[in-house]
Order: structure tokens, then sequence, then C-alpha cells
């Protein structure tokens, strides 16, 4: 076959192609072709099969460490105010959102029972107070007789001892009625300290039962300017967790607001749910507009930890696997101290893994603080990719020509 090529003016120009190959060799070179472009279809390059990785480079950064956990919103003081004495509910003065002072009235008991019950102990007094100076009114007359022979020694002696019974039982009788008086008082309910009333358990009318316990007739909660969150934090961070730490949490109400709190305290004692441990943490907040209500579930994160400019790695390549078959530069560790974490490093050709032991410090979820093992540029494995997700190869194979 021959191709002439006519040249113009810097232009190339195609010129007919004048064939003098036979028509039957021109089909038998046609079959040659398309049979070696299905051979090459079918084929993959060299390496094609092996695994390839995904890798990240280590870097330097910052790293804050949170403990996470949930509470609850409640007031600094949060006082019952229950009844000590039984009876009809006469009278209420407050309601929800009551602000009170201290002292102030804010219900009553019937008081008909315990104003009979005054009266009675009174007399009982009066009477006993009578009685005693009729026994000294005796004894006095005692002490002239027996001199006279009048009367007899046991007769003085008798005297003195009913005198003695009769000034007890007007101490007994004093007790008494101060402790009329006393429940006669309890009928009018007091707040005992300032507040705002955030409970009302009972309604105008109702009788309430002091006999067995104490019913709880109004929760004041005082200043909720200033606020508790009562978090459970897991046996496993409580370690980490100090007073004095910095807290952020947000709650329902307010879903893209961030408050701010402190630890103030951890209590030590435990408690258990479902064979899970849990120590009661205490954040005092700052409520200046009273945005916040008692009872609101809070989600808490308390700084623990910061570190500035450190080396780090992504989690990825300490949760990373090995695939079966994967081949290594070096050998993989059996054992590893509890200290010590594993991590792999590629070749330079990409198909190899390099077992590399390193040392971590404090972590964000994302990102892990790097102490020792790897320097800053190391590239470090966490995934594993094959050559067909490369893109080079493992898709159709190309059609053969018609």
């Amino acid at each position: 076959m021959k191709i002439l090529v006519q040249f113009y003016h810097k232009e190339i120009r195609p010129v007919k192609i004048k064939s003098r190959v036979h028509p039957f060799a021109r089909r038998w070179i046609a079959g040659l072709i398309a049979l070696a472009t299905i051979g090459l279809a079918g084929c993959k390059p060299p390496g094609a099969g092996t695994n390839r990785y995904d890798t990240m480079v280590v870097a330097r950064g910052d790293l804050v460490q949170h403990v996470t956990a949930s509470g609850t919103l409640g007031a600094v003081v949060s006082v019952d105010v229950g009844s000590q004495v039984s009876g009809k509910i006469s009278a209420l003065y407050v309601d929800f959102n009551s602000p009170v002072k201290k002292g102030q009235l804010v219900a009553e008991i019937d008081p008909t029972v315990y104003e009979a019950a005054q009266q009675q102990a009174e007399g009982q007094l009066a009477s006993a107070k009578a009685e005693v100076t009729l026994k000294r009114q005796n004894l006095e007359r005692k002490k002239i007789l027996v001199p006279l022979k009048a009367a007899s020694q046991l007769d003085l002696d008798q005297a003195t001892a009913e005198l003695a019974q009769a000034e007890a039982t007007v101490v007994i009788q004093g007790a008494a009625l101060e402790s009329a008086k006393a429940n006669l008082g309890y009928c009018k309910i007091t707040a005992p300290v300032d507040g705002v009333v955030i409970s009302r358990k009972v309604d105008l009318g109702q009788t309430v039962n002091a006999a067995m316990n104490t019913p709880v007739l109004f929760t004041v909660a005082q200043d909720i300017t200033k606020m508790n969150i009562s978090a459970a934090v897991s046996e496993a961070d409580i370690g980490q967790v100090r007073v004095g730490e910095p807290v952020d949490f947000n709650v329902d109400a307010f879903p893209d607001e961030v408050f701010h709190g402190t630890v103030m305290q951890v209590r030590k004692s435990p408690t258990t749910t479902q064979n899970v441990v849990t120590y009661e943490t205490i954040i005092s907040v700052e409520n200046p507009e009273q945005k916040l209500f008692p009872g609101m579930t809070a989600d808490v994160s308390i700084l623990v930890s910061e570190r500035k400019d450190v080396l780090k790695i992504p989690n990825t390549a300490l949760r990373y696997s090995p695939p079966d078959g994967a081949v290594y530069d070096g050998t993989p560790p059996k054992k590893l101290d509890r200290s010590q974490r594993l991590v792999y490093s590629p070749s330079v050709d990409g198909a190899k893994l390099k077992p590399i032991i390193i040392k971590t410090g404090i972590t964000d979820g994302s990102d892990t603080e790097v102490t020792e093992g790897l320097k800053a540029g190391d590239a470090v494995v966490t995934s594993t990719l094959t050559a067909a997700t490369k893109g080079g190869f493992g898709g159709p194979p190309p059609q053969a020509p018609e």
C-alpha cells in the first residue's frame, strides 16, 4: 500500500490511497486485528490484582479532648414546702412561677380542729395549776398538824409527794399547750426561702394527710439565675474530670445555642444502672436571662485536655486492619504493650505495608496525638484499595470491530 502526501503552502492534504492488496488478504488482516483486540481486552496488566492503599500524611495541629455526658438542670437550692399537720387546704396564695419571699404566707390549712385542741390544752393546764395550789395548801396544813400530833409523818410525806406530782402535771400540760399552739401555727404555710414556685401539688379544698409522711405542697427554687446540672459521667471517663474544668452544653429547647458552665463537684458515690457505673458530676451554670428551666435535659461536653501544635494522625489509621494476603515490609508484632498502637506505612511502590509501633496521647474522636514512632510528613494507611478502585483496570473489555 502506498500513501501519497502532497504539500502545498504548509498544508497537508491527504490523497486517495491506491491499494494493491488482494481482497482475500484484506479479510485475513482484519480477522487478525479483531483477534488481537479481543486478546488484549481479556488481559490485565501486571500488578492489577495486587492491593493498593489509601493513605494520609501525618501533620501537626491542635487537639482538644472532651468527655460527654447527659444530665438534668436544677436550681442550686430547691426546697419542698410541706405540711406538718393534716387537714383541708382552706387558702392558696401562690401558684406556678410566683415569686416568694422567705416567711411569706403561701397557703393555709383549716385551723378549726387545732384551735379547739389549743383551747383544750389551755383548760387542762389551768386545771393542773389549780391542783398544784390545792396540794400546796394541803402540805402547809400537814406541816402545822404534825408537830401537834394531829397528823402523822406519813401524812406529811404523802402531801409532799402529791404536790410534786401536781407540779409535774403542770409542766406536762404546759408542754401540751405549746404543742397545740405549734400545730395551730403550722396551719399557716410559709415560704422557707426567697425564690420562685416551680411546682404546686395541691388544690384549694384538698385534704392533706401528714400522719404517715410529710405531704409536699409546693417546691420553691431559690434564685434560678444560678443553676446546676447533675450529669452522669461513666466510670471510663470520670478519672479525667476535674473541678474547675470548662463545660459546654445545649438543651433541646435551644438546639442552635451553646451554653457554658464549670465543673463544681465530682461526687464519689457510684450509681449502677443495668451494670453501667456512673458518677454524679455537678456543673454550675449562670442563667441571667432565665432561659433555662429546672428539669431540662442537657447534653454536656467537658473540656478535659487541650494540646497545641502536636503531631496527630486520623483515628482511621489506628483502626485499620490489613486484608488477607497483604505483603509486609517487615514482620508485624504479635503482641503490643497497653501504651503501644500499631499503624502501617506504605512502601515506595505502594504494594507493601510496613508495620510501625507508635505511642499515642489524647484524642478528639477524629484525630489522635502521636507522642512517639512517627514524624510530620510520614504517610499512614487508612484503608485498602484494589487496582480496580484506582480507575486503571477492571472495566468491561472493548468490543471487537465488526
